[in-house]
């Protein structure tokens, strides 16, 4: 599989996370101008931001717990060549549910839709991870 292929979805999901970074940097730096909340009732993480920079920071968290297990897969998968089409098509998904997940989080953010998409999500990043599992531990 092409170097490319494999790292596209990578470079989605960094794509992703630096514009939910500095989406929440934006909403944050309003809020505190237009004075809904003073620096010194958030300055040691607080949780006094209004809903929409809370949201921006869930969105913005939420891209640094689940997709490192994805960044590792992606690395291990490329070192020991298991990257195939499935492992590339299985990312898209993955990432696309992130995206969904992050936009579930900033706009509406209805639980039974956002836990649907990240349980999604979930099982996506597992049955990657158990086919590379399996692959690794069968090579002979």
């Amino acid at each position: 599989m092409m170097l490319q292929a494999v790292l596209l979805p990578v470079f989605v999901m960094v794509a992703l996370t630096f514009g939910l970074l500095f989406y929440m940097g934006n909403v944050r730096v309003g809020t505190l101008k237009r004075g809904e909340v003073k620096v010194r009732d958030v300055a040691l993480r607080q949780p006094n931001w209004p809903e929409r920079a809370t949201k921006a920071s869930m969105a913005y968290h939420n891209q640094l717990e689940l997709p490192l297990l994805f960044y590792v897969l992606v690395i291990l998968a490329l070192f020991t060549k298991q990257a195939d089409l499935l492992f590339v098509l299985l990312s898209w998904v993955f990432v696309t549910l992130r995206v969904l997940h992050a936009l579930i989080i900033v706009t509406s953010n209805r639980i039974q839709h956002r836990f649907g998409v990240f349980a999604a999500s979930v099982l996506v990043l597992l049955i990657m991870w158990i086919i590379f599992a399996i692959r690794i531990l069968t090579a002979i």
